[in-house]
């Protein structure tokens, strides 16, 4: 009887999970096919047809380098299928990766977040699909070319920053999108060297937010309650800043705090201005988006590109704020 009671439960498992498995590919069809539907409903159809994946689709970051090759896409004759996981998910954009590999596309703009990617990445350019990397680039592999942020110099600039405007003993906590991700890694590593000249400044701890805004939060909370010596915070992804800014308010501690977040974000703009945030550093995610369709289109036609096109980062502080409005977004 229990023999055949546990078959039962390990057959109804197997089948929700195949029905699950069912209804995420279905859903994926049905979002490609009414993407078809609306290539077809132009007058004529796109020369190109080039994917764009990105860490997280919604994400404001990634929804300004979707925009900025939208854009680019009605003067270059292109239709850009602009995709990514709906939370930070490097095995999801794997999937994704695959699929436009299956789909044949004409070129592939993605976010290499890690090793893994190079498989793939190689597999397209052996099928003769050209690849760019934007955001986080893969060097070792068969790419054509990156665009977007230096992320090593972005963690020097937050370090010199850091330098310019403290005096005295620094002990500093560390609030990193993730551990994994490589342009996270490298924005600590800039950090690193820049203030290991210093004496007087110290990492004390790094904790890992995941790109969550409330595991930013969380993090920050745990630091300050662990380390009652932190006196500046560096937080690498956009939500971190606001993240460390919450925890601070919460235990009384922002005007003791020297605080560095990532990018331009309309709410760090507003800790900003309200001196809550001491220095921004921005990137530019629709011009990386943007610049990208048109070197994927110069690769297509046979022209030479450069290895990396680097886009613009630097450092803001309430200073240097205009009422001008600019594209420069936030980060993952």
């Amino acid at each position: 009887m229990n023999r055949t009671k546990s078959l039962y439960i390990v057959l109804i498992f197997s089948f929700i999970t195949a029905l699950g498995f069912s209804l995420y590919f279905y859903n994926h069809v049905q979002e490609y096919d009414e993407k078809i539907a609306k290539m077809k409903a132009l007058p004529s159809l796109p020369q190109y047809h080039i994917a764009l994946i990105g860490e997280e689709k919604d994400h404001d970051y990634w929804r300004l380098v979707g925009e900025g090759a939208k854009e680019a896409e009605v003067i270059y004759d292109t239709f850009v299928e602009y995709e990514g996981p709906k939370r930070s998910n490097p095995e999801e954009q794997l999937k994704l990766l695959d699929m436009a590999i299956q789909s044949n596309v004409d070129g592939i703009i993605v976010q290499a977040l890690n090793e893994n990617f190079k498989v793939l990445i190689n597999e397209a350019e052996n099928k003769g699909i050209p690849v760019v990397t934007i955001d986080t680039d893969a060097p070792d592999s068969m790419r054509e070319t990156y665009i977007g942020t230096d992320n090593y110099l972005a963690g020097q600039l937050a370090g010199k920053a850091l330098l310019e405007d403290t005096t005295g003993e620094v002990n500093v906590g560390v609030v990193t999108g993730s551990f994994q991700n490589k342009h996270h890694q490298l924005r600590v590593e800039g950090f690193k060297d820049v203030i290991k000249k210093e004496d007087r400044i110290k990492i004390v701890a790094i904790e890992e937010s995941n790109i969550l805004r409330v595991e930013s939060e969380d993090k920050a909370y745990q630091l300050l309650n662990d380390h009652k010596n932190i006196t500046a915070f560096y937080g690498t992804s956009s939500y971190d800043g606001i993240g460390i800014v919450a925890a601070a308010k919460s235990l009384d501690r922002l005007e003791d705090l020297y605080v560095i977040g990532f990018d331009t974000l309309d709410e760090n703009i507003e800790l900003l201005k309200n001196e809550e945030l001491n220095v921004v550093i921005g990137q530019q995610p629709f011009q990386m988006g943007y610049d990208s369709i048109g070197i994927m289109l110069d690769i297509i036609k046979g022209k030479t590109v450069e290895d990396i096109y680097y886009t613009e980062v630097s450092i803001l502080r309430k200073s240097d704020l205009t009422a001008s409005n600019n594209k420069g977004g936030a980060d993952d």
